[in-house]
């Protein structure tokens, strides 16, 4: 049987430890996409890749997986599931390709040992930025979020708490992480080129 995104994910999960895997099933339900506690507590590794394929779609769960691998630090077991998609054939590119969805030399300037800017720089961007509301305008227009996550994120008291709730919304791709890389280019010139 050739192998699809389900099977591929499988493999992937199937080889994780116990305790990264009890990891990647926190991090998941704290993404807050659609995943249930009960679809996944106490479950193994073959219903937990069923709940995330119902879920994300076979389009998107291996970006979903690889984003969670990444944050929970099992980047070796990303990079697994980078090498094991390409050898399938999927349209899949996590971080592992080099690609974050704009032009190359953007690519390299935004991403650096694999790590992207926003995420290198996540404590400094939360400190310091401050003009929040046109940049959820911006994360609107080009539907990074819907209209309910930017009334709840422009509710919240502080600015920190607000580009905490943004960097929540970001785990989605690396494809948002881009858009909200320029919109901070756009919106924060000076902070962005203090801090590159």
């Amino acid at each position: 049987m050739a192998p699809n995104p389900k099977k591929v994910l499988r493999d992937i999960l199937e080889d994780l430890k116990d305790a990264d895997f009890q990891k990647f099933r926190v991090e998941l339900l704290e993404r807050k996409d659609g995943v249930k506690t009960s679809q996944v507590e106490g479950k193994g590794f073959l219903d937990v890749a069923d709940v995330m394929v119902s879920v994300y779609t076979e389009k998107k769960v291996l970006l979903v997986a690889d984003e969670i691998l990444r944050e929970i630090r099992c980047v070796d077991a990303a990079e697994e599931l980078a090498k094991a998609a390409k050898k399938a054939g999927f349209p899949y590119q996590g971080a592992a390709s080099g690609e974050a969805g704009g032009a190359p030399t953007e690519a390299a300037a935004v991403k650096r040992e694999g790590e992207h800017f926003v995420d290198r720089h996540r404590e400094k961007l939360i400190q310091r930025v401050t003009n929040i509301a046109p940049i959820l305008d911006g994360l609107l227009q080009k539907k990074v979020i819907l209209q309910e996550t930017y009334d709840q994120i422009l509710r919240l008291q502080t600015t920190q708490s607000q580009m905490r709730e943004i960097f929540i919304c970001l785990r989605a791709s690396d494809a948002c992480k881009d858009i909200f890389f320029s919109i901070l280019q756009e919106k924060e010139g000076f902070l962005i080129k203090d801090l590159i």
